[in-house]
């Protein structure tokens, strides 16, 4: 009896080991247990990190979101957004999207330095950008939510890739709803990640055509203000000059981006664009008028995002140093 019963118990083993290995990459992604045993100190320090970073720069929070985005939407989440350009390799970080915008490199950087004392060759750069992102909506009193871990690190990233997969400020709805369409990513999935803009600033080059365009879809005064104020005027000046994608409460991951949209002060043209008579107007208006909604999206859509064609496995590495591969 009990050979039979081990012998069905190694079936069942190898069944679901068969099982398992036939499914995407995305399924063997594990839960936050992952590093229990391996590097059990490894989330510990990294929100230590996130939140010390935060505090010191509190732009940091929407920083550190935007750089998993713009990873998981080049290649999927797999830290190819970190690699320094080589001879042979012309990276993301030079591509129109990254170059003089995306921070929050040196605090990655940082936190690898410090779990690959504790626990050398262990930990991704792949998982300590999504868990930053996680830890950093927390720290902007934002939602949390479960992160997927056991992701591996890319051998390569690609500027070309970057340019073409990322969504620009001047995108259409229809565009922006392909772009994440293409990622398994739906409409409600596409609001509810907008709404990282209720963090963070842009600059003015991104906004300069909206704000000076005299159009309907925007704000007389709000455009006034950010052509005289910041200022950002139609001359080509200020290119550089930074505005809050959300005036009000600039430092909160809150709903308030939805009302801006709903009074027409959208900064960026790709904000408002979600509020513009439109398939998302209804999603925008459910967030105005539930922010705990808005929250439970966000968290959803954000795991939905990490599960982006990561790397498992056998495949990729594990980096030693997150801007150059082993």
């Amino acid at each position: 009896m009990a050979s039979r019963l081990s012998f069905s118990c190694m079936v069942c083993t190898i069944s679901l080991i068969m099982i398992f290995s036939s499914l995407p990459s995305q399924a063997l992604l594990s839960n936050e247990i992952f590093y229990l045993l391996t590097c059990p100190i490894a989330l510990a320090n990294i929100s230590f990190a996130v939140n010390q970073a935060v505090h010191d720069d509190p732009r940091m929070a929407a920083s550190l979101i935007r750089l998993h985005f713009h990873d998981c939407f080049v290649q999927g989440c797999d830290a190819s957004i970190l690699l320094d350009d080589t001879p042979s390799m012309i990276g993301e970080k030079t591509s129109f999207f990254n170059v003089n915008s995306i921070r929050g490199y040196d605090v990655i950087n940082n936190i690898k330095s410090q779990l690959e004392r504790l626990c050398p060759g262990v930990v991704s750069c792949a998982d300590i950008v999504a868990i930053a992102a996680r830890d950093a909506s927390v720290a902007a009193g934002g939602p949390t939510w479960p992160v997927k871990l056991g992701r591996k690190d890319s051998l390569t990233a690609s500027r070309d890739l970057a340019n073409q997969n990322l969504p620009r400020f001047t995108d259409s709805l229809q565009q922006l709803t392909d772009l994440f369409a293409k990622n398994n990513l739906s409409a409600r999935d596409m609001v509810a990640l907008s709404g990282a803009h209720t963090i963070g600033k842009a600059q003015c080059f991104t906004f300069r055509d909206r704000v000076n365009s005299n159009a309907s879809d925007i704000d007389p005064e709000f455009a006034r203000s950010l052509r005289e104020d910041l200022p950002c005027p139609s001359n080509g000046t200020g290119d550089t000059n930074l505005a809050s994608l959300d005036s009000v409460t600039p430092e909160a991951l809150d709903n308030n981006y939805y009302k801006n949209l709903v009074a027409k002060q959208g900064l960026l043209q790709s904000d408002q664009i979600l509020f513009s008579g439109g398939s998302t107007d209804t999603i925008v208006n459910e967030y105005v008028a539930n922010p705990l909604t808005f929250a439970s999206d966000f968290a959803a859509a954000m795991v939905k995002m990490g599960n982006i064609n990561p790397l498992t496995g056998t495949q990729g590495e594990i980096r030693r140093v997150c801007n150059v591969v082993n």
